[in-house]
């Protein structure tokens, strides 16, 4: 369907159809094209031929499309994200993404690999291939990212360095062992140390880090971050010279707070990223063009927000003939009927009209799947496993921070009833337990969690970041125990239970992480999915995103594994009883 590589076009062509001499195959013609290099908007018409942009100007051509003065900018690119998070397959996600105007990803198979290591990671790359989406990889750097969790395998890096090689794969993905960084751990060094020898480059994931620590960590060529979550810490990070991906994910939402860091001097060091964004997000809100318009909703020109969206990532990351709008580059390009509002009209891949007015042009069903591992397994469960002994009157809870991903590490009273630790529902604080489910391992951990808002039932799910085990939040222990059932049952997936019944499901069979059916399909069972959450009690907008997060050991400040409660700022296991300092 699409052309190719750029040294594979006859130059003496591209400079005939840019000098008028021949007809161009394709012309967009009375467009305002968003130049992202001066941040001018150009009256002109645009030539196409074969997959790349001769030039603008005056142009005829075997076709003409009158664009009648809308605006043309280059199609949108996301600095950050794990696909496996929209939880369907990667030509679903392009059908998901492609019509809000987005041509490429620069992706981070990470969450796969935690399940199923290089299984996972040729499973992308052979699924990300040849679509209407430019899906670029980053190499995933920490595989387990701690020791303080079970995952499903652990990934040396001399098992990823033979992809290293490969077009698409631009580098090594998010360090989140800063630690490791800093104190000179000789294996997270000698991966950092190959890719650079090999013109790769690294992406950063330090949350909070500061002083002479970020300095350190810099050092080391790490140049991206995208866990930013103030003003203050993302200006830091990029006084030092850091690429800032602004996060707006379904949990994680950092646009507002850190859209005053996009200046016409430091547009360029800065992108868009969703990081996590699911399915029903992405098709009810948008894509990258989401993100536009919230940035000129909080105060930033509309042409500067699209350098974000394009010429900002694609310098980073080495995208040559990627991003803009100029003679030479891939005529990957979005039709904007409105430029505030960034509203896609059109979207074209290498000169070839791939969505029209929110619409596929050709549409893609569910491919077949190459098998995969079963990737839950676990040990018999028992009632006793999720009984939590009083030995003390008061408690570590893990306090959720409403669309944040980094929570707060409380101390309260605990609710005692014949000698063990319940739910309190008055106080909003329900049981949260991490279910072991690679090797069917007896580890598992129960805790307290604040914020869910859950009065009655059970939630739970096998996506749990970054190992992911099965989460689930629960008001008792019946329900917690036949949720956790389900998902055995669906071989991954997420459930609501309430009063020992599923009230609501959504199998995830590839690897406990997406579906094998379609995108309209997975957004229409998380629609119910909510639904039944909200009848449980909970407040949050995306409950299980939200849940998934709790397991998170590498996010401030408190969090819970299978291994047990995780002090995240001293990065060790804590007693849920242990409430010094």
């Amino acid at each position: 369907m699409f052309l190719g590589r750029a040294d594979d076009y006859p130059l003496e062509q591209m400079i005939d159809v840019a000098s008028g001499r021949t007809r161009a195959g394709l012309v967009l013609k009375n467009a305002n094209v968003v130049n992202v290099f001066t941040g001018d908007i150009t009256p002109g018409d645009i030539a196409i031929d074969g997959a790349f942009i001769a030039g603008i100007g005056e142009y005829s051509g075997k076709e003409v499309i009158d664009l009648k003065g809308k605006f043309v900018a280059p199609s949108f690119i996301d600095g950050h994200v794990h696909v496996e998070s929209s939880m369907v397959m990667p030509i679903q996600y392009a059908r998901a993404v492609v019509p809000h105007g987005t041509g490429a990803v620069v992706a981070d198979p990470h969450e796969i690999a935690n399940v199923l290591g290089m299984e996972g990671i040729m499973y992308m790359s052979k699924s990300m291939r040849g679509g209407p989406l430019e899906f670029y990889m980053m190499l995933p750097s920490c595989v387990p990212s701690t020791d303080l969790e079970t995952n499903g395998v652990a990934l040396d890096f001399l098992d990823i360095k033979p992809l290293m090689t490969e077009h698409y794969v631009l580098g090594l993905a998010e360090v989140m062992n800063y630690p490791g960084v800093i104190y000179r751990d000789p294996e997270i060094l000698e991966k950092i140390s190959v890719a650079l020898k090999m013109g790769k480059r690294i992406d950063g994931h330090a949350p909070g880090l500061n002083d002479y620590d970020l300095n350190a960590y810099v050092a080391a060529r790490i140049t991206s971050e995208h866990e930013c979550t103030t003003f203050e810490e993302a200006r830091s990070k990029l006084s030092r010279g850091m690429h800032i991906h602004i996060r707006e994910g379904s949990t994680a939402k950092n646009l507002e707070a850190l859209a005053a860091l996009i200046t016409p001097y430091t547009a360029l060091q800065c992108s868009f990223a969703t990081d996590d964004r699911n399915t029903l997000d992405l098709i009810t809100k948008g894509h990258i063009d989401s993100m536009i318009r919230s940035a000129v909703e909080f105060g930033v020109d509309p042409v500067q927000a699209i350098r974000v969206a394009t010429i900002s990532t694609a310098r980073h990351y080495g995208l040559q003939y990627t991003g803009a709008i100029a003679p030479g580059y891939y005529a990957d390009l979005v039709v904007l009927d409105a430029l505030e509002t960034a509203k896609v009209n059109r979207v074209y891949k290498q000169g070839v009209l791939v969505a029209r007015k929110g619409k596929m042009v050709q549409e893609f069903g569910v491919q077949d799947q190459p098998r995969l591992r079963r990737s839950v397994n676990i040990h018999y469960l028992e009632p006793e496993d999720f009984q939590v002994k009083a030995q003390g009157t008061h408690m570590n809870v893990i306090g959720m921070i409403r669309d944040q991903i980094i929570t707060e590490r409380l101390i309260e009273e605990a609710k005692v009833v014949d000698g063990f630790v319940v739910p309190d529902i008055d106080r909003d604080i329900a049981k949260v337990s991490i279910i072991e489910r690679h090797n069917a391992s007896e580890p598992r951990a129960v805790g307290f969690v604040h914020g869910m808002g859950i009065k009655e039932g059970a939630m739970v799910s096998s996506i749990a970041h970054d190992s992911h085990n099965i989460v689930a939040v629960a008001t008792n222990d019946t329900d917690l125990i036949a949720a956790a059932v389900q998902i055995v049952r669906m071989q991954g997936g997420i459930a609501i239970v309430k009063d020992g019944e599923v009230i609501e499901s959504l199998p995830l069979p590839i690897a406990g992480l997406m579906s094998d059916q379609t995108v309209e399909h997975v957004s229409g069972k998380l629609n119910l999915l909510k639904d039944a959450a909200h009848d449980l009690g909970t407040p949050l907008g995306e409950p299980f995103m939200a849940m998934a997060f709790l397991s998170l050991p590498v996010i401030p400040k408190l969090k819970i594994t299978d291994l047990g409660l995780i002090d995240v700022e001293r990065f060790r296991l804590i007693d849920l009883f242990d409430i010094s300092t």
